[in-house]
């Protein structure tokens, strides 16, 4: 009998076009090697040129979800993704209590998708900082999504570090706030306050970035799943989403998706990156 992989579940919605949420959760868990599983929190009619309709799942369905995967087949590592709604919010913080201390929570906090179409209530915005964050290994998020949670404009490595600052004392871990938004090379800032790393990739001249934040999310949840620490979860997860980037192609007639299987080869899922 062949071994189980390591056990991964996104809890996030569903994108109908297949780039981001859950569908993109998923194809960067095969590619990394992990069994993937998942909570639907919220169904999007979705394509390349935006989101045209989202209607949440009922708290007791994602409750139930994830009470049927946790309780029978068992986690090794967690992502969330799109909760929408503070009862949503709320639901999940509850949920990640009740798993192993020892099993680490990536949370990306998705506020707004690429096409700039809301995907968390306004209201939800103060639920994520003082019921999610506190149960997060790594929280991800990009600049747009740090100055929601922080109040913060961030403009540059400064204010970069102030808001990373700013989250730590939330609860998480550990803190990776992406830059590709900043002017000049795309460098995220990952800290716990103590240790910081900076990573640095080139930028990629493709237009197709559409599920990049979900990808990066599900790419290290896998790599803790594996066993990676979390400093080299991220950085085996920025190789493989800027693999990703490179790779991205045109989907219908707006942005198009990463390449979420441009690294697989054998079996055992991608190579780790240099």
């Amino acid at each position: 009998m062949n071994e189980a992989p390591p056990r991964v579940l996104t809890i996030a919605g569903s994108d109908s076009g297949g780039g981001a949420g859950i569908q993109a959760d998923l194809k960067t868990m095969l590619a990394l090697g992990v069994h993937g599983m998942s909570v639907v929190t919220a169904v999007t009619a979705q394509n390349s040129l935006g989101v045209q309709g989202a209607w949440e799942v009922p708290v007791e369905a994602v409750r139930a979800q994830f009470r049927s995967v946790v309780d029978d087949i068992g986690v090794d590592a967690v992502k969330t993704g799109m909760l929408s709604s503070v009862p949503l919010v709320e639901c999940v913080a509850d949920l990640l209590t009740t798993l192993p201390p020892d099993v680490p929570v990536v949370v990306d906090p998705v506020a707004v998708s690429k096409h700039g179409d809301t995907l968390l209530a306004p209201d939800a915005q103060q639920v994520v900082r003082d019921v999610l964050l506190p149960r997060a290994t790594v929280v991800t998020p990009n600049l747009a999504e740090a100055a929601a949670l922080t109040g913060l404009r961030i403009t540059d490595a400064a204010s970069q570090r102030d808001a990373a600052e700013r989250l730590l004392e939330r609860g998480p871990r550990w803190v990776l706030l992406t830059g590709g938004h900043l002017a000049g090379p795309a460098v995220d800032l990952l800290t716990d306050g103590t240790t910081e790393v900076l990573l640095e990739a080139p930028r990629q001249d493709n237009r197709h970035t559409h599920g990049t934040g979900c990808t990066l999310a599900s790419a290290i949840a896998s790599w803790l799943a594996r066993g990676d620490d979390v400093p080299e979860a991220v950085r085996q997860a920025k190789a493989y989403v800027t693999g990703a980037l490179s790779q991205g192609f045109a989907l219908g007639t707006g942005i198009g998706p990463v390449h979420h299987g441009w690294a697989l080869g054998a079996a055992g899922g991608a190579q780790r990156g240099g």
